[in-house]
């Protein structure tokens, strides 16, 4: 990418104006999930629409992705699946399921899931059947609710993200979320973070890789590009997803051992930021928690919903973050 960021679908930036008010969606079954939506998404036997929660806006209020399960016309629906294996559709206006999508960042459809107390990151790549449906082995490492997020390109159509709430039955013991720092390391890895976020201001984030020492000066390309960041906003979880400045290939952009972003967030709170590297063949995750002015009292791991008591016998690992 030739600009510093790319906004909306699979490259929102972290520039995205946020929603002043929160939308958290409502706990529902694995395959019965809840649906806020917005414009012309319709209701269906398996997922029912609702007023957006808490935003109260028109429809060309901008929201950051992920806060809508229905929006333009596109509806993100989980269907059932085999022990093991999530699938979904995204429907359209007629509640017909889409079928052509336009390859963003080397795929034509990015799931990235992520517990609501914001662990267990994943960003995972579905095989998508005749029918409409997208299949993938389940990425929901364990009990709790679950935000997933469908980032996509119909064919003919504007980027979008949709996000629904998705809940694994079982005991949970929910995680508090890790306090702001400026390193973080994974397998080895070490990774710093130079940058201070303030809503209202542009600001430029600087994500270093070492190993050993050592920095790294040789990142692979992946998905086109030697990072991405993700953001989600804890309390509603806005999801937001942020491309370094240049790309692999452009004469201009080093493999590391900086990846460069630059991001404006006009909202105060915390943010947990996920960023994807990837080198000796192997792709990994390196999580940050970061506030943005002053966070809101609310925001609390007391205030992150939990898991009902088991009543089935899903197998899921611990929660982890990972790629496929």
């Amino acid at each position: 990418m030739n600009t510093p960021m790319k906004l909306g679908g699979f490259a929102l930036g972290l520039a995205a104006v946020f929603g002043a008010a929160y939308g958290v969606g409502r706990v529902a079954d694995p395959v019965t999930p809840a649906a806020e939506s917005r414009h012309e998404g319709p209701a269906t036997a398996e997922h029912g629409t609702q007023d957006d929660p808490g935003h109260g806006g028109t429809e060309d209020e901008h929201l950051p992705g992920g806060l809508l399960v229905s929006d333009r016309g596109y509806t993100l629906a989980p269907v059932t699946a085999p022990a093991g294996e999530f699938a979904f559709r995204i429907t359209d206006h007629d509640g017909r399921p889409v079928t052509r999508y336009d390859v963003a960042h080397d795929e034509r459809m990015h799931l990235i899931v992520a517990r609501r107390d914001l662990s267990g990151f994943r960003h995972v790549h579905p095989e998508l059947g005749s029918d409409g449906t997208w299949r993938v082995a389940s990425p929901l490492a364990g009990p709790g609710v679950w935000r997933a997020f469908a980032d996509f390109t119909p064919t003919g159509g504007d980027p979008l993200t949709l996000g629904v709430d998705v809940t694994v039955p079982g005991a949970l013991t929910p995680r508090s979320l890790p306090a702001p720092a400026t390193s973080t390391t994974v397998d080895g890895y070490t990774v710093t973070l130079a940058g201070d976020t303030q809503p209202g201001r542009t600001a430029e984030l600087t994500l270093t890789v070492s190993r050993d020492g050592a920095p790294v000066t040789d990142l692979e390309p992946y998905l086109g590009a030697y990072g991405h960041l993700v953001a989600l906003r804890q309390g509603d979880l806005a999801y937001l997803h942020v491309h370094p400045d240049g790309e692999p290939g452009d004469g201009r952009t080093a493999r590391g051992p900086a990846v460069r972003f630059l991001a404006e967030v006009p909202a105060a709170g915390t943010y947990r930021l996920y960023l994807d590297f990837k080198h000796g063949g192997v792709v990994r995750t390196a999580e940050f928690t970061v506030v943005a002015g002053v966070a809101l009292a609310d925001e609390s791991p007391a205030a992150v919903p939990t898991a009902p008591a088991p009543t089935g016998t899903a197998e899921h690992g611990g929660p982890g973050h990972g790629h496929d």
